[in-house]
């Protein structure tokens, strides 16, 4: 798929509403290369200074990335996203579990009285991928379902805003974990916060719910506390 042409007289906003919706998408995916200038000028039939400002105006919401003689890349999937990744993306794994913390037990509590049984249904067979990818080592894999369960008890709990807020945690919550994927001690099959939790939304039970998020939450603050650890200090395990 290419650009549509900019029709009416080019205006930077419609320039900058044209790349964002390929950011969006998913066309332009994150970490990818956007097209060069002199392509994107083409495609949308517009100035070179005008493609400058746009790119320059998505660069300082942290949408794109411009690297000086590589090109410009994608750095997040909206202007929260980027706003997120700017402040938290180098802070480590432990601010962003507070904030988790936060959204993850109330989102759970709503869950619990607002997912409907498809939606439950769905967070299972995540769950079931989960499961399969960490037994098979498979990072992408198993991080994909581990978010796919987590954005979904977000999405289910019926407030379009908390649901917008944890998602927009997805990039730089992503970043950490794989840092930490083979931290000594760490069980990526571990039921609590996830089997545990999904018990607890089908049985409509929102203080339990609320719990096992919670839970989730302080045992990944646990096995990232000890990978900030030095090596030598810490107990050998072995790959699952």
């Amino acid at each position: 798929m290419t650009l549509e042409p900019v029709r009416r007289p080019a205006l930077s906003a419609e320039v900058i509403e044209a790349l964002r919706a390929r950011i969006a998408s998913g066309e332009w995916p994150v970490g990818s290369r956007i097209p060069p200038e002199p392509e994107l000028m083409r495609q949308l039939q517009v100035a070179r200074g005008t493609v400058r400002e746009a790119v320059r105006a998505l660069a300082h919401a942290g949408l794109l990335e411009v690297r000086r003689g590589d090109g410009t890349y994608v750095r997040a999937t909206s202007e929260l996203s980027g706003a997120v990744s700017r402040l938290y993306g180098h802070s480590g794994l432990g601010q962003l579990l507070e904030v988790r913390e936060a959204l993850d037990t109330q989102a759970a509590r709503l869950a619990a009285v607002r997912a409907e049984d498809a939606t439950l249904d769905e967070l299972a067979l995540a769950l079931q991928r989960r499961g399969d990818a960490w037994r098979a080592g498979d990072f992408e894999g198993w991080i994909a379902a581990d978010w796919a369960f987590h954005s979904g008890v977000a999405e289910a709990a019926g407030n379009p805003l908390l649901s917008e807020l944890y998602c927009n945690l997805a990039e730089p919550l992503h970043a950490a974990m794989a840092d930490t994927w083979s931290t000594p001690g760490f069980e990526g099959a571990d039921p609590v916060g996830h089997e545990s939790l999904l018990a607890a939304l089908r049985d409509r039970d929102p203080d339990g719910a609320a719990e096992q998020a919670g839970a989730n939450v302080a045992d990944t603050r646990a096995w990232d506390t000890r990978a900030q650890e030095p090596r030598a200090h810490q107990p050998h395990a072995a790959r699952p």
